[in-house]
């Protein structure tokens, strides 16, 4: 038998808990892409959803044979899942995006235009969001760090949707990442980047799975994927701190002979608790690197399926880590 020709693009769509959203995005998708590629595939990976979803991932498959699902055994989170299905698209470009159309549809045409074009990573930069206030501090705050200590350049408000040749995604998936940070890998990467901004809408029903806990967890694995070098300065703040430390100690002294023997001992006491602030903020970080290498050694694969629908036979990418 032949093996089926590989589509001119891939969509692919991770979801958890959206049965509120998948058959509208299906169809959205499925009509942008009809109107913009010669040949498409559309692949669903669900993140082990609890409410309807899966029954309608089947529907919707049952009716449309362009239409792939991959059902987790369990939930993987946000940067294991999303990644693993990436890696099993078969297109010459294969988009990422969300389920809940906070990634719009209409982008699709423009992104294969910038692919087209010669662009191998097109990655869509939001101009404005519907959040909260202190998420979005906490998100600039974020930026901030990550484009000073960064290993590679890091694009601010790049969510993660955009398009990636087929040799980017070659490339990263040989990378073997276990907690795979996928939007700064294909920058890391360094093939031709493009960027398009555009408006972030709100969800179009549902609620957001992105609590506190999992967007912090997701900043760290991010933090700890991206800037590498951080481990390096921990000897820098050294410096810094002993240098600190002998200017209080000076001040110490000057305020003991003036009489004054009160407060610089709650200065030297803030100053120690923020050097061991520091101190265990970079050994986490450390241990963090450590249990990475300790899971490539290991070989964990990043998802491991309970079923597959509509893939042609022998769809199991070599590409796949683990």
């Amino acid at each position: 038998m032949s093996a089926e020709p590989a589509p001119e693009l891939s969509i692919v769509i991770p979801c958890y808990n959206e049965e509120d959203n998948v058959r509208a995005i299906h169809g959205a998708v499925k009509a942008e892409a009809e109107r913009h590629a010669a040949s498409h595939e559309i692949i669903f990976i669900d993140n082990c959803s609890t409410d309807g979803t899966r029954r309608l991932l089947r529907e919707i498959c049952a009716e449309d044979p362009c239409t792939r699902a991959i059902f987790n055994n369990r939930n993987y989170g946000q940067m294991r899942s999303p990644t693993y299905a990436i890696y099993q698209a078969a297109g010459r470009a294969v988009i990422g995006m969300c389920a809940d159309f906070q990634d719009p549809p209409a982008m699709i045409g423009p992104f294969l235009e910038q692919w087209r074009a010669g662009a191998q990573v097109v990655l869509g930069q939001r101009r404005s969001e519907p959040s909260a206030g202190l998420k979005r501090l906490a998100r600039a705050v974020g930026y901030a760090l990550l484009e000073r200590v960064a290993d590679h350049p890091i694009i601010p408000d790049a969510t993660g949707f955009g398009l990636y040749d087929r040799v980017v995604v070659d490339t990263v998936a040989r990378w073997r990442e276990p907690e795979p940070f996928f939007r700064g890998m294909v920058v890391e990467s360094g093939y031709r980047l493009a960027v398009l901004p555009f408006d972030r809408p709100p969800r179009r029903a549902g609620n957001t799975k992105n609590d506190a806990s999992s967007l912090a967890a997701f900043a760290l694995s991010g933090l700890s994927g991206s800037a590498r070098s951080l481990l390096r300065l921990p000897i820098l703040l050294s410096l810094w701190t002993g240098a600190l430390t002998l200017l209080l100690t000076t001040g110490l002294v000057v305020a003991l002979v003036l009489g004054r023997a009160s407060w610089p001992l709650f200065l030297i006491l803030a100053v120690q608790l923020a050097t061991f602030t520091v101190l265990l903020l970079f050994l986490g970080l450390f241990g963090d690197q450590l249990r990475l290498v300790a899971e490539r050694t290991r070989g964990t694969p990043l998802v491991i399926e309970e079923e597959r629908i509509n893939f042609p036979p022998g769809r199991r990418s070599p590409r796949v880590p683990g």
